[in-house]
């Protein structure tokens, strides 16, 4: 399965919240994700929205792949993260209604489009 992604030219965080705090101001941006749990809330947001007294690991990119799947597509995420598990990548997926999201670290950005490309897959910048 070669897909094809887009890599967003902001930077985000990975944010973790008491789990009954509540959603913040500041996590009402262009791309947000909230994950409430028993144990915890997890936002994901551009990295310059958060505050500085917030539990974050920062310096994540985003990867988007392009066009609306369906559900009844089977591999996606895996013919994606088994590239990147080979290169010894970290990766942070967000899933919605429409399609997957891969967050990297800015670190690991050149070489995880790199792997991308060499695994068939098309990466282009937004």
């Amino acid at each position: 399965m070669n897909l094809t992604l887009e890599l967003l030219t902001a930077t985000f965080a990975v944010c973790r919240l008491d789990f009954d705090a509540p959603i913040p101001d500041w996590a009402h941006c262009d791309f947000v994700s909230i994950t409430r749990t028993r144990d915890e809330m997890s936002i994901v947001c551009r990295q310059e929205e958060v505050p500085d007294d917030v539990q974050a690991e920062r310096g994540w990119r985003c990867l988007r792949v392009v066009g609306k799947l369906e559900f009844s597509l089977v591999g996606v995420i895996a013919s994606l993260t088994k590239v990147l598990a080979d290169a010894e990548i970290s990766v942070f997926v967000v899933s919605t209604f429409d399609t997957d999201y891969l967050l990297v670290r800015q670190i690991d950005v050149n070489r995880t489009v790199e792997a991308l490309k060499d695994a068939g897959h098309t990466v282009r910048n937004q």
